[in-house]
């Protein structure tokens, strides 16, 4: 399951409160959702936290939100790695500050063992992004392999995975998406291929336990036939 966590600006202006609350509550969903997920038996939770075209926004905000992602990332370690659940962070990491880096590098380290859940955030994320960077992956190494042109022309969906940022993990069966936008916003558009959509008008801050279980309750009954016939 992954989820598009959106509304938290809205949450907040609601209430008369600067945007930073918002995202504040925001991790305490989160939190919430990751603990159901591992009641329910799901094996990997992602949510996508900060979008390419999110470094567009107002400077003090995008240092703010590190900053709450910093802390977060602290806080939650002993918790996570307490309950089995594996840490993961995708993205275009090269543009975040060295502390962010490092403190994300320390939480991955320390919870790389793991399995009951693996958690996946989307940060400094795009889909585009993620396309461009598989398919400069792979051409650069084509240059300086040229003995593999026919690996290249031949080449399955399979083959293409394995440039993506996420090699390794599967491709989510269902995409949620909160404070009733009806968008992909640039997010996992080759992965999401063939994933359910479900959408909401429950602000993310909002969106605990509760919500997550008429989501999943939604996505049990889709007949998913993958273009075949049942």
């Amino acid at each position: 399951v992954t989820v598009i966590m959106d509304g938290n600006g809205r949450w907040a202006k609601l209430r008369g409160q600067e945007r930073l609350y918002g995202h504040k509550e925001g991790v305490e969903s989160v939190r919430a959702c990751t603990e159901f997920a591992v009641e329910k038996g799901i094996k990997y939770l992602s949510v996508f936290a900060f979008s390419e075209e999110n470094w567009n926004r107002p400077e003090d905000e995008v240092t703010t939100l590190m900053g709450l992602m910093v802390k977060a990332m602290a806080d939650e370690m002993d918790s996570l790695d307490r309950n089995g659940v594996r840490f993961v962070v995708l993205g275009n990491r090269s543009r975040l500050a060295p502390e962010l880096n490092e403190t994300i590098d320390a939480c991955m380290a320390r919870t790389e063992a793991n399995d009951t859940l693996t958690l996946i955030i989307f940060l400094s994320y795009s889909g585009k992004w993620d396309i461009l960077q598989a398919a400069r992956t792979m051409a650069l190494e084509l240059l300086d392999n040229p003995e593999k042109r026919a690996d290249v022309e031949g080449m399955s969906v399979a083959d293409f995975d394995k440039y993506l940022i996420t090699a390794g993990f599967p491709d989510p069966d269902l995409i949620v998406r909160t404070s009733g936008e009806h968008r992909l916003s640039n997010y996992l558009l080759w992965q999401g291929a063939y994933s359910e959509f479900y959408f909401t008008e429950t602000l993310w801050p909002d969106f605990r336990k509760e919500e997550f279980r008429k989501a999943l309750e939604s996505f049990a009954k889709r007949d998913r036939r993958y273009g075949k016939v049942k």
